[in-house]
């Protein structure tokens, strides 16, 4: 059997919900005569009776409650597509890559946040360990750590940062009451590439005078360092915003009261010829607030 003409479908639909001819061509805009015109036309179409006719209105027929039915969600998922694809209000993408540790614990946790703000624009997150530069196609804006000379985009500086030394709180009970920095510094450290002067920075700072450490474990990330320090021994120094959630966590401890400024910092780095200006402007000053946002502890 052919498909019924659309306008008999919809006004089949719409008489349905109503159960009133009257109702319905008030809703569609048509006299009540049309309405009754339609129907009969579905009906003869279909060869069934949809309503029936009574003195004061009608009432839908058994093979009417069961094809109303069906037309309904049709109808529904067509309005869906409709507006998902052709609808004035479109769904954008933005790509952002951000250093792995910076992504996992700072962004990605947020992230809610953002999408509640900008609920037509998705987020496409991925993470590097180091990067100097964008490369085709992977991503609108960068989340980079370093000094901020880069020259391939628009650089937003994030703020200055601090970091802290920490460790588990069963590897701190291995050292009795209040531990010093030279013995945290002379027990096993977690080390992060390219954070190798932190270590030598704090005990210049704390006015110690001692070696390099010498049980060391090296990390590409401090994503990673906290994990394992976390599940076993070690001290490292992290930025305080990542050492946070695991903080409050119960997973480390911050041994002693040092804190060490960090020369490098976090960059918002945008890049050129973008064709999503609003979509990137809009994450961009979201990240800031972030970054604008106290530090406990801190």
């Amino acid at each position: 059997m052919a498909l019924p003409h659309p306008s008999w479908l919809r006004t089949f639909e719409v008489a349905a919900r109503h159960n009133n001819f009257s109702s319905a061509a008030s809703e569609l805009g048509l006299t009540p005569a049309a309405v009754s015109q339609q129907i009969r036309l579905l009906e003869k179409h279909l060869k069934t009776t949809l309503f029936e006719r009574r003195p004061r209105g009608v009432a839908l027929t058994d093979m009417g409650e069961a094809y109303a039915q069906p037309v309904r969600k049709g109808l529904a998922d067509i309005q869906a597509a409709t507006e998902g694809l052709f609808g004035a209000v479109k769904r954008k993408q933005i790509k952002v890559r951000a250093s792995i540790s910076c992504g996992a614990l700072v962004i990605a946790p947020r992230l809610h946040e953002f999408r509640s703000l900008h609920p037509t624009i998705d987020v496409n997150l991925s993470t590097f360990v180091w990067a100097n530069s964008f490369q085709d196609g992977i991503s609108d804006i960068d989340i980079r750590f370093g000094f901020g000379d880069w020259s391939d985009g628009r650089v937003t500086h994030l703020g200055h940062e601090v970091a802290k030394p920490v460790c588990s709180p069963d590897f701190l009970s291995s050292f009795g009451a209040h531990p010093t920095f030279d013995q945290l510094a002379a027990a096993q450290v977690a080390m992060i590439h390219g954070s190798e002067s932190d270590w030598p920075r704090m005990m210049e700072q704390a006015d110690l005078s001692m070696p390099f450490p010498s049980d060391v474990t090296w990390f590409d990330s401090s994503m990673l360092a906290l994990q394992a320090i976390s599940h076993g021994p070690g001290t490292a120094i992290v930025l305080e915003r990542f050492a946070q959630p695991f903080i409050e966590q119960n997973r480390l401890v911050a041994p002693v009261e040092e804190r060490l400024p960090i020369r490098p910092a976090h960059f918002i780095v945008e890049r050129d010829g973008s064709d999503k200006p609003e979509e990137v402007r809009a994450f961009c000053n979201w990240v800031q607030t972030i970054y604008a946002d106290p530090q406990e502890g801190g």
